[in-house]
């Protein structure tokens, strides 16, 4: 059984490392190779992959600890491995993968980096967790298909060496499902459009895929597009758990940044360090009880998945509840730390842009809410009427009995 203490501890180093040159990436917008291959030479790009195909077998407890140590230092590098993570764990674990594909992807995984992600969401329908059909097509012809689409928010794709694209095939009745893409096929093209305020190093840009060629038996998943996009439940705590630890991460390096401030800055004026400030001891105090409840909820969600115990909707929660704590935590943190948390000399800044990029990530807070409002009210329909007998009312207590020769 493998022992993971060691490889959380590499994570833990090379997050502190990647915080080093965070500030680089944020301001060129470049994309963080480095890091990838410090994490392949750190053998962390196989942390979930099954040991029969040369990984460490771990599970989403393992997962959450290396994210959110990476994430400390430099999100943008922790969504990229979470999305890899998500999607080797998949191939794990589904039997929906063809064991030519299995074999490809892992031995690739093996040798070098060989990223691997998803890409779902367009730019006219949106997420496919809104039940829209996506508009990319993939037409039969002769033993390929040849997919033509537009996809966005193609996370990593300077690193990619796979992405499973979803498309709606052009049958006479339509299936849907993803289709391996090789990141250098022809006819695939990358449209730089990633510009946003936070998370600027994940190269999230557009992918254009004209007429892209593939074997007909590199697909995965393919089933009736009437029956819309099937997700596996239990599966989906991998998401909801290394997508929010992320910007968890991101207030954690907030909470770093300001504790060093707090504790070696010492105004003429005060003759002490701020953090003897009670202010600042009570927004210290605050920013942990958010972290702390972060830290319990995450945890839980993966104890429970790994243990195979049920959560529901539980984990759509626990991602509302830590990209929020996030944010607060961060925001926070700028008003302890007043002029110089809004330096882009400093990280704090780019901390709280980082954190306030997960509001972002699909299914948005008002939908979470609806779903976990459906699955109360069905819990509420389902159970049966019972007749409840009321505990009398007494206006006065009965004498007490005192049994003979007490006191």
């Amino acid at each position: 059984m493998t022992d993971f203490a060691p490889y959380i501890e590499r994570a833990e180093a090379l997050g502190r490392r990647f915080a080093l040159t965070a500030r680089h990436y944020d301001q060129t917008g470049d994309f963080p190779f480095a890091n990838f291959d410090a994490l392949f030479e750190a053998g962390l790009l196989g942390l979930v992959t099954a040991p029969e195909h040369g990984g460490l077998g771990g599970g989403l407890t393992e997962a959450l600890a290396v994210i959110s140590a990476i994430a400390r230092g430099e999100p943008s590098t922790a969504l990229v491995l979470a999305m890899h993570y998500s999607q080797h764990y998949s191939i794990r674990v589904s039997d929906t993968w063809p064991a030519h594909l299995v074999a490809r992807v892992t031995k690739a995984n093996r040798e070098g980096v060989a990223l691997l992600n998803a890409a779902q969401v367009e730019p006219r329908v949106g997420s496919p967790s809104h039940g829209s059909l996506p508009e990319t097509i993939a037409r039969r012809v002769g033993n390929e298909w040849r997919i033509t689409g537009h996809k966005t928010y193609a996370t990593g794709i300077p690193l990619l060496k796979w992405i499973a694209v979803l498309a709606v095939t052009d049958e006479a009745e339509p299936r849907l499902g993803s289709f391996l893409v090789p990141a250098d096929s022809a006819g695939l093209r990358v449209e730089k459009t990633w510009n946003a305020t936070g998370m600027r190093a994940t190269n999230s840009d557009d992918l254009i895929l004209d007429d892209v060629a593939i074997p007909l038996e590199d697909t995965l998943e393919l089933a009736p597009a009437t029956k819309g996009l099937q997700r596996d439940e239990r599966l989906g705590a991998w998401y909801f758990a290394l997508v929010p630890s992320i910007y968890d991460g991101a207030a954690r390096g907030a909470k770093d940044w300001l504790i060093e401030f707090t504790t070696t800055r010492a105004p003429a004026s005060l003759g002490a360090p701020l953090s003897t400030v009670p202010r600042i001891q009570d927004g210290l105090g605050q920013i942990e009880v958010y972290l702390t409840t972060n830290r319990r909820l995450l945890r839980s969600i993966a104890e429970d998945f790994d243990n195979g115990r049920p959560f529901g909707p539980d984990a759509a929660a626990v991602k509302h509840v830590v990209i929020e704590n996030a944010i607060l935590a961060t925001t926070l943190a700028l008003d302890l730390g007043g002029n110089p948390g809004i330096s882009r000399d400093n990280p704090l800044e780019r901390h709280h842009r980082d954190a306030l990029s997960g509001k972002a990530h699909a299914p948005q807070n008002n939908l979470v809410r609806t779903i976990l409002a459906k699955s109360v009210l069905a819990r509420y329909a389902a159970t049966p009427t019972e007749t409840i007998e009321p505990v009398p009312v007494r206006a006065t207590h009965p004498p007490r009995l005192v049994a003979v020769g007490s006191s």
